[in-house]
């Protein structure tokens, strides 16, 4: 798609760290549902430093589809990817997709519905009422809402599912927060969803169905610490005023 082409509808944004196993069957999936669509849709694929095959795999696909296209962000992260992935993105509205897809891509159209227009931010959930969550272990489930309480007390008040890896934005929001997100690791959607609600965006949640994948990336205890940190960092960065206007 060119960059003198008029802006889709939509952008998918894909981050993919050493994806190869899964990569191609997401991206048939894409396909297809882009296919099954009438609004324009453009898809990116940010290859996030791989080792292995998932540049040359999300190239392919490229070659083949009109509206894909791969960049590559060598800083390690997934938040460094989804920021990259996210300000190149032209569409009205983007969001940002797992590449294992543990929420099916149909739902997507969630998010895009004519009810939702209007929308600042919608972020996936697997926390409300109509939400559905599939073969998710118990000690998974519980570190999760462990989490999401010290998220809640310390930065995001109110929201049931910070860490989803499903959110959309409207193009004006994500051209206003994502050049101020300062973290590349997995903390990166508390920030975004802090920055939010700091500049007054309505963050709304939306119910999905997840499925649990047994090669997510997340490393349970590792991660789940790491991500603590970056959470007391964004207190420190809004402290210190680095979220502050005069800072941009």
């Amino acid at each position: 798609m060119s960059d003198s082409a008029p802006a889709p509808l939509l952008s998918i944004i894909i981050p993919a760290y050493n994806e190869e196993a899964r990569l191609a069957h997401s991206l048939e999936d894409v396909a297809r549902y882009v296919a099954d669509h009438h609004e324009s849709i453009e898809v990116i694929v940010v290859n996030n430093n791989s080792t292995d095959q998932t540049a040359h795999i999300a190239e392919e696909f490229a070659s083949e589809l009109p509206y894909m296209r791969v960049l590559h962000e060598p800083r390690q992260g997934k938040g460094a990817a989804v920021r990259t992935g996210m300000l190149a993105g032209r569409g009205d509205y983007l969001i940002f997709c797992d590449a294992d897809f543990s929420m099916p891509v149909e739902e997507v159209d969630k998010f895009i519905r004519p009810e939702l227009n209007g929308y600042d931010i919608a972020i996936g959930s697997r926390e409300l009422a109509n939400s559905v969550r599939i073969d998710e272990p118990e000690y998974r489930h519980l570190m999760g809402r462990v989490f999401n309480f010290i998220v809640r007390v310390l930065a995001v008040p109110g929201i049931q599912d910070t860490q989803c890896g499903f959110k959309a934005f409207r193009r004006d929001v994500v051209q206003q927060l994502f050049p101020m997100q300062t973290i590349d690791g997995w903390g990166f959607d508390v920030e975004i969803l802090y920055l939010g609600r700091k500049h007054g965006y309505h963050i709304h949640e939306v119910p999905i169905t997840w499925y649990y994948k047994e090669q997510s990336r997340v490393h349970p205890i590792r991660d789940s610490f790491n991500m603590l940190m970056e959470v007391l960092k964004v207190r420190f960065n809004d402290l210190q005023g680095r979220y502050s206007p005069e800072h941009w």
